[in-house]
């Protein structure tokens, strides 16, 4: 039985919302858990640094596991270590069984954050495959703006371990689809494609293709980690309403991936790439001035409609240029953008202790033209992908 293109992307659209949840749940809990277990700055960041090492290693795996065994096999089992996890947040409170739980949510958010890009690459014609990938970001939109949104508006009637449950029933059932519906057959048979894996590594365009994510994720990760920072150290904006603000950079990398979803089957991808670029520079500029909420949220909001373009267009590339070993090659450039996230992160850190905060707009403009030369010293490869 020939599997359904709609109903699979349908499959990939919630697992990509729930990489979503997954990413930004425990910020969004953090407050209360910090609370509940007495946590100073040391036993917070302890708990929230198993995250990223989960999402890092499930990036890593996912691959070549589906490109081993499938689609249908690697989002039942990464949907349920995220929903193992998230319950386990609500359900435990032994702080060693905690960090287990968060490992899971991370791991599981990472083999469904490939898995989902993977898979919606693999069922898209050529045409309509960065489309296809830019309403895969809309779903993470939703996704990670849900989780504060129900908190936000729940919490005043339901503690988050009761919030966290009800999230875990819906994933429960989004696993029963999983099952329910067919997927894309496994593309290699037999043995797993250690090979094919490590020939990969010395593909120059795959490498390029690789590092503009690896800049494209620190920035993402270096706003919504400094910016609060940033806004706290050199305006008058509350902390409450400076938490506000990071939301319509979310906000605005989701309507970004909307209006994507039309205008990359008309316009030259490496035209919008560009375009991007100097939209998220202008944000960046803004935000530097920004001395009021108003100020940085529209600030905000520019610099994610900007970066909005990044991972679609590159995830596309990759899915076009390597079919027939796409999930492989795919969890090979999310491992090195999420290990971009993390170096960059650190280096940020570096930064604002040599040089102070007030750095902060100036490295990400330099991040960004440094995408600008590795776009200029690759495009004419990169035309020749369509």
């Amino acid at each position: 039985m020939k599997y359904n293109k709609t109903l699979v992307y349908i499959a990939a659209c919630i697992g990509m919302a729930f990489f979503g949840i997954a990413f930004i749940v425990m910020g969004s809990v953090l407050p209360s858990l910090t609370a509940k277990y007495s946590l100073d700055t040391i036993g917070s960041s302890s708990l929230v640094s198993l995250l990223p090492v989960g999402v890092l290693v499930g990036s890593l795996l996912f691959g070549i596991i589906v490109d081993r065994f499938g689609y249908k096999l690697l989002l039942v089992v990464s949907t349920l270590f995220t929903l193992l996890g998230i319950e386990g947040l609500s359900f435990f409170e032994n702080l060693n069984v905690l960090r287990i739980c968060i490992f899971l949510i991370g791991l599981g958010g990472g083999m469904l954050n490939g898995s989902t890009n993977a898979l919606a690459s693999d069922i898209s014609t050529d045409k309509e495959r960065g489309a296809k990938l830019s309403i895969l970001g809309v779903c993470y939109g939703i996704g990670a703006l849900g989780i504060p949104l129900l908190l936000g508006m729940l919490s005043g009637t339901y503690s988050y371990q009761i919030i966290l449950q009800g999230t875990g029933l819906f994933m429960l059932a989004a696993v029963l689809y999983f099952i329910a519906i067919k997927f894309p057959e496994p593309k290699i048979k037999q043995g797993f494609p250690v090979k094919e894996a490590i020939q990969l590594v010395k593909e120059p365009l795959l490498l390029f293709l690789s590092f503009f994510l690896f800049f494209q994720s620190g920035m993402e990760g270096l706003i919504n980690n400094w910016t609060t920072s940033y806004l706290d150290g050199r305006t008058a904006i509350s902390s409450d309403d400076v938490v506000l603000s990071l939301t319509f950079f979310v906000l605005g990398m989701t309507v970004s991936r909307l209006v994507l979803s039309y205008i990359l089957r008309i316009i030259k991808h490496e035209y919008i790439l560009l375009g991007g670029i100097m939209t998220a520079i202008i944000g960046i500029i803004m935000l530097h001035y920004a001395g009021d909420l108003r100020i940085a949220a529209i600030s905000l909001f520019i610099a994610g409609f900007g970066l909005a373009a990044g991972f679609p267009i590159i995830i596309s590339y990759i899915g076009t240029t390597y079919k027939n070993i796409s999930g492989t090659a795919i969890g090979l450039a999310m491992f090195i953008a999420l290990t971009g996230n993390t170096l960059l992160n650190y280096t940020m850190g570096f930064i604002s202790k040599s040089f102070g905060i007030s750095s902060f707009p100036v490295f990400l403009i330099i991040l960004l033209l440094i995408q600008i030369i590795i776009l200029f010293t690759n495009i004419k490869t990169i035309k020749n992908i369509y």
